[in-house]
């Protein structure tokens, strides 16, 4: 059985949309039903979304009759957006993926959100994820996988498969996610979207159920880098309510992107390839491989300067990684104790205490990933191998940033691969944890440096049919260059394959049930 696409309005880039809007040649109303129709057609094949809006129409109405009305709105007002499970969202349920919080709904909304709706967008939904933000498939999600939409077989990356999945599939024109250590990246790369890590501390983490709190960071999940940037816009800047956020005053990233999208800013840019991350010592599919070398070369066909820079801590990368953000899982999780909010479990048998209350609670509500990370991050904290582990893995933090300030004295941006293969298929790496855990090795250093990181297509890899994806990285508060170069490298490979990559996704016509 087949589903045809339900509107051309689905289509539309925000961008697009949002200069429809604003002429006044579509409604909010028409282009939030023609996405809640493509959620409805689709979303049982794909499973992005965990929570679909009851307000979603109400919402555009009231946005409608005040543009009506003549009142002066934001750039993006009235478009869609679909927003990860991590954020807290007071009139939606905030579960995180886990089935410790199921149904729950916070009092309050993360600040990005209320940034959101401050700028009078519409809140599609709640989109799936991995429990509490940790795995690299959305398997690992409480409630059920996400699908790839470009093959139902596979995964659509994580943690944060469901934005990705509902961008790639139409279902909505962008979406928010969160990204620890390649979460916005890694799906991006493999469904063919594009996906943002801002500068840690650019975008407010108050309300972001919180993973690890000195690698994750908030940001967006687009089909193109302007409407990432046009995102970025809105959601960033200087929170109080967030010790973390930095006072930086930020430039327009959708004026570096419209200024970059004029392809003219590619000559005589200094670009490096980063040896350890470009998968010289294998590792990395053939058809990863051979798109990058591709890209390469139309980098260089287009004036711009390659180079390549050795970065040579980040071969331990993954594994401090693995140490650090474990330990400061066990720590934010900890609130998790049945006392306060979230799931309740009483024991089957014996006295009824808060100690035994709280651990039949985390027994059935954490899933098996999150229940091996606590345990790790808890062994690393532990008096006698704090330092032998945790301590030694700040070091190692310390030298991966020194590598990318050498790094960044040579160029203006770095590239890699975003993930070493495309989307596997369902199920082969599950019970794996080392083999997902690599899934993430070309993104991981940038959490551990705090710099900001863009995923966008360059390709199909050949074997498979499948997108594969570029990572930029920029040097920590230059943000707005990533967007400048992603804009100019998208103009670049778009006009090389003739064609938004997008444009080729099996989902946009139809979906095989």
């Amino acid at each position: 059985m087949s589903v045809p696409i339900q509107s051309e309005l689905i289509r539309l880039s925000a961008a697009e949309l949002a200069a429809k809007l604003s002429a006044r040649e579509i409604s909010s109303v028409e282009a939030t039903q023609a996405h809640l129709d493509r959620i409805a057609a689709v979303d049982g094949d794909i499973h992005a979304f965990l929570h679909v809006s009851d307000h979603a129409l109400e919402t555009a109405n009231r946005i409608d009759e005040r543009r009506a009305a003549g009142e002066q709105l934001g750039e993006l007002a009235g478009v869609p957006v679909a927003i990860k499970d991590v954020l807290a969202t007071e009139d939606m349920p905030s579960t995180s993926g886990s089935k410790i919080l199921e149904g729950w709904r916070p009092p309050y909304d993360a600040t990005v959100v209320a940034r959101l709706r401050g700028a009078d967008l519409v809140p599609l939904g709640k989109t799936n994820m991995d429990e509490f933000a940790m795995g690299s498939s959305t398997e690992h999600s409480a409630y059920g996988p996400t699908h790839n939409p470009w093959d139902l077989s596979r995964t659509p990356g994580g943690s944060g498969g469901g934005s990705s999945a509902a961008v790639s599939a139409f279902e909505a024109p962008f979406a928010l996610g969160s990204d620890t250590g390649g979460s916005i990246r890694q799906p991006a790369a493999v469904t063919g979207s594009v996906g943002v890590k801002p500068t840690y501390g650019g975008v407010s983490r108050y309300g972001a159920i919180a993973l690890a709190s000195s690698l994750d960071q908030v940001g967006p999940v687009s089909r193109t880098v302007l409407d990432a940037a046009l995102l970025h816009d809105v959601i960033g800047g200087h929170d109080p309510l967030d010790s973390t956020s930095l006072t930086d005053a930020w430039p327009s990233m959708a004026a570096a992107a419209r200024r970059g999208a004029t392809g003219e800013g590619l000559k005589g840019l200094k670009v490096a390839v980063v040896k350890e991350l470009s998968g010289e010592s294998g590792g990395f599919q053939a058809g990863v491989k051979q798109r990058f070398d591709e890209t390469v070369a139309a980098l260089t066909a287009a004036g711009a300067e390659v180079i390549e820079v050795a970065a040579p801590s980040f071969e331990y990368a993954v594994a401090a990684y693995y140490l650090i953000l474990p330990a400061e899982a066990s720590s934010n999780l900890a609130r998790m104790d049945s006392v306060r909010f979230g799931l309740r479990v009483q024991p089957e048998r014996g006295p009824v205490t808060v100690e035994r209350v709280m651990s039949a609670t985390r027994d059935a509500g954490f899933g098996a990933e999150v229940k091996r990370r606590i345990i790790l991050g808890t062994y690393a904290l532990s008096a006698g191998y704090y330092d032998a582990y945790y301590g030694s893995a700040q070091k190692v933090r310390t030298l991966i940033q020194q590598d990318f300030a050498k790094a960044f004295a040579q160029a203006d941006v770095l590239i890699s691969p975003a993930a070493p293969t495309t989307a596997f298929e369902l199920g082969t790496l599950v019970g794996d944890p080392l083999a997902m855990y690599l899934n993430d090795v070309t993104t991981i250093p940038a959490n551990l440096a705090g710099i900001p990181g863009m995923a966008i297509p360059m390709g199909l890899a050949p074997e498979d049919g499948l997108p594969v994806g570029l990572q930029l990285l920029a040097p920590a508060h230059e943000d707005a260059r990533l967007y400048e170069v992603g804009a100019a490298i998208e103009t670049l490979l778009t006009d090389a394959w003739g064609h938004s990559l997008l444009s080729q996704a099996p989902l946009l016509t139809e979906v095989a049930r």
